[in-house]
């Protein structure tokens, strides 16, 4: 039955996609605001596909432009930004390739980055420019790869090239927290198995494996299994930055959401603890 389920929900998916194609001729002459918002209308309608609930906790700084750092659970990350706050992101240039997807994505505003070494500077002038013009708050992910929901990687300094390229910009840390669809704690290694679909050497020993990695579509067929899942945002206030080189700044933004992404986990320990107690 659940899988039936989650053909439907696919099907339903893939449905919703085809249908933004002749919106965005239409937005096309209107330029990328036009797309960006497109996106956020996109990403809501694949949250109630998919049965993904969010809640946010802080808020979001006016100040623009604004880049929020967080960490990388899974591929809805990249429907949970723009279908809450109507912006877009950073994203790998794997997705470009995509059939469909890529082209998609482009007009929604997101902006692919090379991690290859000596695409370095091209990289900068990308995040660089985006952020001079976007009106809209930019998502990036400076882990460089989705995890598996238990840890939190060491934030690649290379992304925060542009704040040596003279770019006067508000960062804000976000962290994600993945719960079940009413809200209960997730343990780690059923995060793992779930939502990761990653090799596992990339994972600090010690940390939940995933026992079965799955490609992005089939991540999603899953996900429609499981009938959704809660995303909790977590908007921390934008720290005092000024005068740090990027690795200072990769730095201190991974202790703060690294911090913050631990007391939530013992926070749910603990609560789900004193529930099973009463």
């Amino acid at each position: 039955m659940k899988a039936l389920n989650a053909f439907f929900r696919f099907i339903a998916f893939w449905f919703w996609a085809v249908l933004q194609v002749p919106t965005a001729l239409i937005l096309l002459p209107f330029g990328r605001r036009a797309g960006v918002w497109q996106f956020g209308f996109f990403a809501k309608g694949c949250l109630k596909i998919a049965g993904i609930r969010v809640k946010v906790h802080g808020c979001l700084s006016k100040n623009r432009p604004l880049l929020l750092v967080g960490n990388h659970i899974s591929i809805f990350e990249f429907m949970t930004i723009p279908a809450t706050f109507g912006g877009t992101f950073f994203g790998k240039d794997d997705i470009a390739k995509i059939p469909f997807v890529g082209l998609m994505a482009r007009f929604w505003g997101v902006i692919f980055v090379s991690r290859r070494r000596e695409d370095a500077l091209r990289v900068v002038k990308q995040i660089s420019d985006e952020l001079k013009r976007a009106t809209w708050p930019m998502a990036i992910y400076p882990e460089g790869t989705t995890t598996n929901g238990s840890v939190i990687l060491p934030f690649k300094s290379s992304m925060f090239s542009f704040i040596e390229n003279g770019v006067k910009a508000t960062i804000q840390p976000m962290v994600m927290f993945y719960r079940d669809r009413c809200g209960n704690p997730i343990p780690d290694q059923v995060l793992a198995d779930d939502f990761a679909y990653f090799a596992n050497e990339k994972m600090p020993a010690g940390a939940a494996l995933c026992r079965k990695e799955r490609g992005p579509f089939m991540q999603m067929f899953h996900v429609f299994e499981l009938g959704g899942f809660t995303v909790e945002l977590h908007l921390l206030p934008p720290p005092p930055l000024a005068d740090m080189n990027r690795k200072e700044i990769a730095e201190t933004l991974h202790k703060i959401i690294n911090d913050e992404f631990i007391k939530l986990k013992d926070k749910r320990y603990e609560n789900s603890y004193n529930t099973n107690k009463g």
